[in-house]
């Protein structure tokens, strides 16, 4: 009997003494993560998850460490941090927030789990969104915006802040501040050079990022050294790729420059300028799938495209516009607009090759034809590639670059713990063929889990609203 209980004590020593398994919430097994880093990918690997953090990413010997809530098999598969669109619109008025708020969820069935808003007339509805995602009480990826944008006494834009003069620059910025906005978006449709200069500055001052729009009239260089942080497009770098650009610039004679400066662009000053820009930490939005699709909007036909039916109809109709203007364009403008593409595409490689953080931002939204939330920045990421950076590289535009925009490192940009829990699940390698992250087997939005189906039923829905 003391034999008996002398073994009983044993066993209960022994057990008491093993180690507790670390509960965690997540856990992704068997998973090949994607490093953009060094361009390859990591066999092998389980990623533990709890609320919206990565815990911990390990091999597969540690699996009995682990006691999970809830287990992902990722054997065959590629986990990456969730895609950010760095360049989109809510627009189109209060009519229309209902079809932009549809969109959020189409964002993230196409592996979109962040975007940054670039301004609009919607910015209370935005800010409510938001809010409402972070929270986990709306379904979308997360937002980073500019509220209205600032723009000059005729703005293009319905709610543009209208800037007359540099004293109301402060007040603008006050406005801005005042609904928490993330960065500031500047836009040339009557933004005078002395007026988009005083922004930088005030800016400047306070800690907030600029980008957007600048007068084709202003100087770029001055610009940067004021403390400039970005430019949506690549329309100007006309002015500093071409001989004639100061002169032209002092014309002061806006798009009607664009014409002169195509004609006069000399590729041998884009890599000095781009030298310069980089070490200045200047970001670029190249934007280069929509000038795609704008090249050719006079004569393709979208009628069968297959996200047409997820897009509300009011949204469809402010399509009219771009597609009207296409149609107007003469054969010599038709010419002009495409060489500008080329130049535009031969930019992104010496771009990136000077170290010039490059953003991928697809530009989707209402007004803007044919360029759909989610699937055109995948065709972003593939145009990219096409001009000569590598798949590593192009991603590394989306998920590296876009949280170093906003200082947000040390959350995103990789599947490392600590990091913020907005992962991929792919069914292909990525680094082998951009293309491949379409193929969204499923979707981690910090503690959201949609797998196959439930990405499938979130696109249904979207057809049925």
């Amino acid at each position: 009997m003391k034999n008996f209980y002398f073994l009983l004590g044993l066993i209960i020593m022994a057990i008491s003494c093993q180690p507790s398994k670390t509960k965690t919430d997540i856990l992704i097994t068997n998973a090949s993560v994607i490093d953009v880093e060094n361009g390859t990918t990591i066999p092998d690997q389980l990623i533990s998850i709890s609320n919206d953090t990565i815990r911990s990413v390990a091999s597969m010997a540690e699996l009995g460490q682990y006691d999970a809530a809830k287990t992902i098999d990722a054997q065959n598969k590629f986990v990456m941090p969730g895609l950010w669109d760095n360049h989109v619109h809510f627009r189109g008025g209060d009519r229309l927030i209902g079809e932009n708020r549809n969109l959020l969820k189409l964002f993230l069935a196409e592996g979109i789990t962040t975007v940054r808003d670039c301004g609009g007339d919607l910015a209370p509805s935005v800010m409510a969104w938001k809010d409402s995602i972070q929270k986990g009480l709306l379904e979308g990826p997360n937002i980073f915006t500019a509220g209205p944008k600032l723009d000059g006494p005729r703005p293009a834009w319905a709610g543009s802040i209208a800037l007359h003069n540099k004293n109301e620059v402060s007040k603008a910025l006050d406005s801005l501040e005042s609904i928490h906005v993330d960065f500031v978006k500047t836009y040339d449709g009557s933004l005078t050079p002395e007026v988009y200069y005083e922004i930088i500055r005030e800016a400047e001052k306070r800690g907030l990022k600029v980008t957007g729009h600048m007068p084709l009239s202003a100087d770029i260089r001055k610009a940067m050294d004021l403390g400039l942080d970005g430019v949506e497009h690549m329309y100007y770098f006309l002015p500093v790729t071409s001989p004639i650009g100061d002169s032209i610039r002092n014309l002061n004679i806006g798009y009607r420059a664009i014409g002169s400066l195509v004609e006069t662009h000399d590729p041998n000053m884009v890599k000095p300028f781009m030298d310069e820009a980089a070490s200045k930490g200047l970001f670029v939005t190249p934007t280069v799938y929509i000038g795609k699709v704008l090249e050719n909007l006079a004569t393709k036909d979208h009628s069968s495209d297959s996200l047409l039916a997820i897009i509300g109809s009011g949204i469809i109709k402010t399509y009219d516009g771009r597609i009207a203007s296409a149609k107007r364009r003469s054969p010599e403008g038709q010419t002009s607009f495409e060489d500008m593409e080329r130049m535009f595409n031969a930019m992104v490689l010496p771009a990136y090759n000077s170290g010039l953080p490059i953003l991928a931002g697809s530009d989707c939204g209402a007004f803007n034809s044919y360029v759909y939330p989610g699937s055109s920045l995948h065709s972003e990421l593939e145009m990219l590639v096409k001009d000569g950076l590598s798949p590593a590289q192009a991603l590394k535009t989306s998920f590296v670059n876009g949280p170093k925009f906003f200082d947000q490192e040390a959350y995103y940009g990789s599947v490392s713990s600590g990091k913020v829990a907005d992962l991929l699940i792919l069914d292909e390698n990525p680094l082998d063929d951009i293309r491949n992250t379409r193929n969204v087997n499923t979707v981690i939005q910090r503690s959201r889990v949609y797998d196959n189906k439930a990405l499938h039923d979130l696109l249904e829905r979207l057809k049925t609203n």
